[in-house]
């Protein structure tokens, strides 16, 4: 009787065998193995920030997860202050924001070894909005809307006709983003009221608390990023910002691209954590994100897209990992990109 060579073999010895085989075939297990595979990315990126920028994000991860189904991206909305504060106390990998990071921020960020990259992703015109039917406040200048919004109004400026002699005597119904917005920051700041503000107004992190604000008060007004005016313009009507020259100047994509929407015209961000950038899946979702083949979905989504010469020099600014802020003193206002990239 003959025997089987394959009998032969103990089982043990060849099991030990074939293991071996098959994990120097492979080769050494290293970290990015588990979040790429061949083309497949895999991971989860937590991403969190400002409700303007927040659409954009969205649109964003909702198209890459078509691409990468093994890409998880989770897109919160704290407000650009809670974003930072999240984002600087390594709870997140990218966080967005509607104003250049604050030295205070900056500090934040320093005190936890937090560096980052800041990358610009869109422009955004900040809306001043009223009831539908209000047939009287089409123009408003800088110096009026400080008057309704400044601390010292609380209380004691409660009517439009205080505004302006010849509006109506109806109650002023004001609504605004968070203390934490980088919108209210950004408003503000511009309107000169050294970033405070009255406090007895209807605020939400969520611009469509806003929207239903003042779709439901006739004598209400309301400000936030234009793309959700766009989002909502059937409720809502735009009032025209005094330029400082008597020129009244609605937010469009043509006037903030061109910038003759000059008080409220902004750049919007995205910060992208140092030591996350070169994981396989950050990095494809930033350049997916900063692609100009995709600047269709930042016009979608109610923004202005960069032109791609600014593009071009923002994904350098990435692929290079420049670190810090482009905006000495975190302020965006009257800064060009093209100077400070």
């Amino acid at each position: 009787m003959k025997t089987s060579t394959l009998n032969s073999f103990r089982p043990t010895t060849y099991l030990i065998a074939l293991l071996v085989g098959l994990m120097a075939a492979c080769g050494p297990s290293t970290p990015d193995d588990s979040r790429h595979r061949g083309d497949r990315l895999e991971g989860e990126i937590l991403l969190d920030g400002s409700s303007t920028v927040f659409p954009i994000s969205e649109a964003m991860a909702e198209e890459f997860q078509k691409l990468h189904s093994g890409v998880q991206i989770s897109v919160g909305i704290s407000g650009t202050g809670g974003g930072f504060r999240k984002f600087c106390a390594d709870e997140t990998d990218i966080t967005g924001a509607s104003r250049p990071i604050s030295p205070s921020e900056i500090e934040l960020c320093e005190q936890n070894g937090i560096e980052f990259i800041e990358l610009p992703i869109a422009f955004d015109g900040l809306s001043v909005v009223v009831h539908p039917d209000n047939n009287f406040a089409q123009c408003l200048t800088l110096a009026e809307l400080k008057t309704m919004w400044e601390p010292a109004a609380q209380g004691s400026v409660t009517s439009w006709r205080q505004i302006r002699p010849d509006f109506p005597d109806g109650s002023l119904g004001l609504y605004a983003p968070g203390v934490d917005s980088g919108t209210y920051d950004y408003f503000m700041e511009t309107i000169g009221t050294d970033g405070e503000s009255r406090g007895d107004f209807t605020a939400s992190e969520d611009d469509n608390v806003l929207v239903q604000g003042v779709a439901n008060d006739l004598y209400g007004l309301a400000f936030f990023g234009f793309a959700y005016y766009e989002q909502n313009q059937d409720r809502l009507k735009l009032v025209a910002i005094d330029d400082g020259n008597g020129n009244c100047i609605e937010p469009s994509p043509e006037t903030i691209a061109d910038d003759s929407y000059n008080h409220f015209s902004r750049p919007e961000f995205i910060y992208v954590k140092k030591t996350v950038a070169d994981r396989a899946e950050v990095k494809a979702f930033v350049e997916f994100y900063l692609d100009v083949n995709n600047r269709p979905l930042i016009k979608e989504t109610g923004y202005v897209p960069l032109p791609e010469t600014v593009i071009t020099k923002i994904l350098k600014r990435f692929h290079e990992g420049k670190l810090g802020s482009a905006f000495e003193g975190g302020s965006a206002s009257d800064i060009k990109l093209e100077d400070v990239l």
